[in-house]
């Protein structure tokens, strides 16, 4: 285990017991195949599966393993054709029994920062789906709730408007403008800092860097 890891570790345990006196159910994991069956076997039961935009799920290996298991119905918002069918899997996935998304940025207290476009990815977040599963890399984490904006301003906002071919200033600029523009991303911004359903919302961390 390198030096970084080991300190990866050690603060990913300590943060654990700070997400559990906050209502949230945490875990550590030193890769991204432990964090996949982890994530696997939290969904056991099986059921329906929604998620937000993200990528690391899809880095870590997890979307594949979600579509590949037969006890698991996946809610897949890629396939909408039309503006009716992408609202109508927005709606199925508000009602999913898991709901899979990343975080923007996690500060080491145990908060949950996410700054958001349509809203769709954080209203799930807050409420609709019966079990949140958060999966992160331990590069998203920070001090507090405004090194998490700053974070997402200058290391998400930029490579994510680039992915989806934004008209915006951080995808010119390669970092937030704090734009007005009809593509802005940055509509929605939520701090979790506590979850009133306890467990319903578990956070994996991740010793490696994921997603943006």
């Amino acid at each position: 285990m390198t030096a970084k890891q080991q300190a990866y570790k050690a603060l990913g345990n300590t943060m654990i017991k700070n997400f559990a006196r906050r209502g949230m159910e945490a875990f550590y994991c030193e890769t991204s195949a432990e964090a996949v069956a982890l994530a696997m076997e939290l969904m056991k039961d099986g059921g329906t599966v929604g998620k937000g935009g993200t990528e690391t799920v899809k880095e870590m290996g997890l979307l594949d393993a979600v579509k590949g298991a037969p006890h698991l119905t996946f809610i897949d918002r890629e396939v909408a054709k039309t503006p009716e069918e992408k609202k109508e899997i927005f709606l199925k996935t508000m009602q999913s029994d898991y709901f899979l998304t990343s975080s923007n940025a996690i500060t080491v207290d145990g908060e949950l920062v996410n700054i958001d476009g349509n809203g769709n990815r954080v209203a799930c977040l807050i409420h609709g789906p019966e079990h949140v599963i958060v999966v992160a890399g331990m590069n998203k984490v920070v001090d507090d709730v405004d090194s998490g904006i700053e974070r997402i301003g200058i290391y998400a906002a930029p490579p994510n408007a680039a992915r989806l071919g934004t008209r915006t200033p951080c995808a010119a600029l390669g970092h937030c403008g704090d734009c007005h523009s009809e593509d802005c991303m940055c509509c929605q911004i939520v701090i979790t800092r506590h979850s009133r359903h306890k467990g319903r919302i578990k956070v994996i961390l991740i010793g490696e860097e994921l997603g943006f």
